[in-house]
């Protein structure tokens, strides 16, 4: 069979194939058109599962004469020549999305410039256009398609139900509207308004309008070249699959796997398994180290350095994440859902109360007998009904940190069945046992303590509500936190091995993890490259396993080729101490005196994210008084 050359049709309706995959992709290139042409307000109408679509702007509108121009293929204002396409400042730039949706379509382009007297309008049936008319119109220009895809009958029967193409056209336009806060964006369905998004006038105040959770925080990272900028919702406020982390790159909507996992490490101990973080990231660079143009429907970009992309999303969502923003500066607890973050850790060496080693309760036999009122039932107390809101607030004084060993931590750890967790019974790593300055005006120093429940909640209150903190999740992260600082801050034991520990892996995944060597130094563990195909490992802190080093190498450089960057090894050093952590302290059942339960609060205050344990589990639960007083009927 003979090479033909393809009639223009059939090559119009490929090219529709990849631009218009749905009609959600064409809502998408539409709207760009308008921001392109500089509209502040943008109308979107959409019916029959998308086959009908209608976009109003008030953009610069186009001349007569470049009108039935923009139906041709690869014909564009936007560039000129090859090198414009690593200086784009427009969302469009490959003149094909008109042309494709016209292709597949009926199209009636109706547009005005500012000066004009009339507007112009054009007609085009499936590709073939009709003459220009003079119509009357507002500035702007106005697009509507009809019968989308009914000359190519097999893919319209690929298309997923009305309301499925639906959803798809306002996810879209939730991203738009999350690029661009500074237009206006009315969305109707079938004739009915479904959004309104008013103009804003920053990031956060767009994405709070739009992922209606308020307050929403702000973090900022730059990584060389590369700058990341995030609004997110705190760990409270979370989804139950990815949908909600919303990814733009040069201010484009897009799909990135390694990205998506930046923003999960960032809030990594933070959430449950199955929770996934609320978040809008932005990422920046100079456009010559990021490639726009490698995806028909422009969804997904290259960088010249993922991992730099990566470090910096990390690092604005983690750098005020760590800060824990939903906790005021006074230390009271701002209430956002259901649970209201607490968290903490203990100083369980409390003089006053001995323990005993055979359950770890606390005898409480030489303690003092606390003082008992009596009041008769007839007494003139009982006649009066009174309610009052206090305000505690207790004198902060030094805490002394408890001593804690790694050989201590592993013993518990092991003694429960522990695997992942290794030691050297010979030597002993102090966890770092300076005496943390207190934090004046701390939240949880500032819970009066009424007592434990279940010998499992600590149980408090605080100005208008309880509050009810899980005493082992806790004193967990507060374990977990000075691990992790001994870890980090180089104070542990590391191992110089006789001779090097060998790790086979790909010549890819070897040259990409040498390029982290000085990192994964700061994190005790020193490599080197023994060939081309093997990773020699000359020294490690002593309490990981051989056998997890190999595999956290393994996986870090798997990561390092794949997403461009890589936190294994501290999550693996991570998920160890949580381990560590959660085997070696207060468990639930556990009594505890007055003062050894203060003292938690007190130390928790030291913690930012003590909201929450190593595992993502909240750390306490408030019942506010208003609750309370409606569920005795004193108010309705």
């Amino acid at each position: 069979m003979s090479i033909q050359v393809l009639s223009p049709e059939v090559v119009d309706q490929i090219a529709a194939g990849e631009v218009v995959e749905r009609p959600a992709h064409l809502v998408k290139e539409l709207v760009e058109n308008s921001i392109d042409a500089g509209a502040t307000r943008v109308h979107v109408e959409f019916y029959d599962g998308g086959r009908i679509v209608k976009v109003i702007d008030n953009g610069k509108g186009m001349s007569p004469e470049d009108l039935p121009k923009s139906l041709d293929r690869f014909a564009t204002s936007k560039i000129s020549k090859s090198d414009d396409l690593w200086k784009l400042k427009t969302f469009g730039f490959r003149g094909e999305a008109l042309a494709s949706i016209s292709s597949v379509s009926k199209m009636t382009l109706t547009t005005r410039r500012e000066g004009d007297e009339q507007a112009y309008q054009l007609i085009s049936e499936y590709g073939k256009k009709q003459p220009i008319d003079r119509v009357g119109g507002s500035q702007g220009t106005t697009v509507l398609m009809e019968n989308l895809f009914e000359n190519m009958p097999a893919r319209l029967k690929f298309l997923k139900s009305d309301a499925a193409e639906h959803t798809a056209i306002k996810t879209t336009l939730k991203a738009m509207a999350l690029a661009h806060h500074d237009v206006e964006i009315r969305i109707q369905e079938n004739s009915k308004l479904v959004n309104f998004w008013p103009a804003c006038k920053d990031r956060k105040e767009r994405a709070e309008q739009i992922l209606e959770i308020k307050p929403l925080f702000v973090g900022e990272a730059s990584r060389e070249y590369v700058k990341a900028y995030a609004v997110f919702a705190d760990p409270h406020n979370v989804a139950k699959t990815a949908k909600n982390i919303w990814l733009f790159a040069q201010n484009r909507w897009i799909q990135d796997r390694s990205l998506q996992a930046a923003v999960n490490e960032a809030y990594r101990s933070l959430l449950m398994h199955g929770e996934f973080p609320i978040a809008a990231v932005w990422v920046e660079t100079d456009p010559e180290y990021i490639d726009v143009n490698i995806h028909p429907t422009k969804s997904q970009v290259k960088f010249h350095d993922p991992s730099l992309a990566f470090r910096a999303v990390a690092g604005a969502l983690r750098s005020t994440l760590e800060k824990a923003p939903w906790i005021q500066q006074s230390g009271q607890l701002r209430s956002q859902s259901q649970f209201n973050e607490a968290g903490g850790a203990v100083d369980y060496s409390d003089p006053s109360a001995t323990f005993s080693s055979a359950k770890g309760l606390p005898n409480f036999a030489n303690q003092p007998e606390m003082p008992k009122e009596n009041l008769a039932f007839n007494d003139s107390t009982f006649k009066t009904t009174q309610f009052q809101k206090k305000y505690f607030n207790f004198p902060q004084s030094s805490v002394q940190q408890p001593r804690m060993d790694y050989q201590t931590l592993a013993s518990a750890a092991e003694s429960r069945g522990d695997f992942e967790v290794a030691m050297n019974t010979q030597t002993a790593a102090e966890v770092s046992s300076e005496s943390v300055a207190p934090v004046s005006g701390g939240y949880w120093s500032s819970l009066e303590v009424l007592g434990q429940a279940n010998l499992t909640y600590i149980v408090t209150q605080h100005r208008d509500k309880m509050v009810f903190v899980d005493q082992h999740a806790a004193h967990e992260r507060v374990a977990y936190e000075k691990l992790m600082n001994a870890w980090k801050g180089g104070k542990i034991d590391i191992q110089d091995f006789l001779f090097p520990l060998a790790i086979d892996m790909s010549p890819e995944k070897v040259e990409g993890i040498l390029l982290l060597a000085k990192d994964i130094e700061r994190l005790g563990v020193y490599i080197e490259a023994l060939g081309p195909g093997t990773i020699g490992v000359k020294a490690a802190p002593l309490f990981i396993k051989e056998s997890i080093l190999g595999k956290v190498l393994d996986r870090m450089a798997t990561e390092v080729v794949d997403q461009g960057g890589s936190y294994s090894l501290e999550r693996a050093v991570g998920d160890i101490c949580a381990t560590m952590a959660c085997h070696s302290v207060v468990r639930a059942g556990q009594a505890l005196s007055v003062d050894q339960m203060k003292n938690l609060l007190r130390e928790m205050d030291h913690f930012p994210l003590s909201s929450f344990c190593p595992h993502g589990r909240p750390v306490s639960v408030e019942y506010p008084f208003y609750k309370l007083e409606k569920d005795f009927g004193r108010i309705v």
